[in-house]
């Protein structure tokens, strides 16, 4: 099953009739994790290794398992904390929560 953390959700989620359905199909599917203090001190150490400042893209690259895919909005900064994480990860463009 997929997983993502719930900063995730926050991002894409902007409500309105029909406007949400790609991702509420996508959030139905996926277990969510919460950010706790543990998977929060992983994503900090993450950001201090890397000089990055996006703590819920730090969550996605603790999260990911090796080998695994993570789909983004912007892969560039995701793949440098992929790398710092010692993961391989396939890094699939999608889309930002504007469409």
């Amino acid at each position: 099953m997929p997983v993502t953390c719930g900063g995730v959700a926050a991002q894409v989620w902007r409500g309105g009739r029909g406007r949400q359905a790609p991702a509420a199909r996508l959030l139905a599917g996926t277990d969510v994790i919460a950010i706790d203090d543990d998977l929060g001190r992983r994503a900090g150490m993450l950001l201090a290794r890397t000089g990055q400042a996006d703590a819920i893209d730090a969550a996605v690259a603790c999260l990911a398992a090796d080998g695994g895919d993570i789909l983004a909005s912007d892969p560039g900064d995701l793949r440098g904390l992929a790398e710092a994480a010692g993961i391989h990860v396939d890094l699939i463009p999608g889309q930002g929560p504007a469409g």
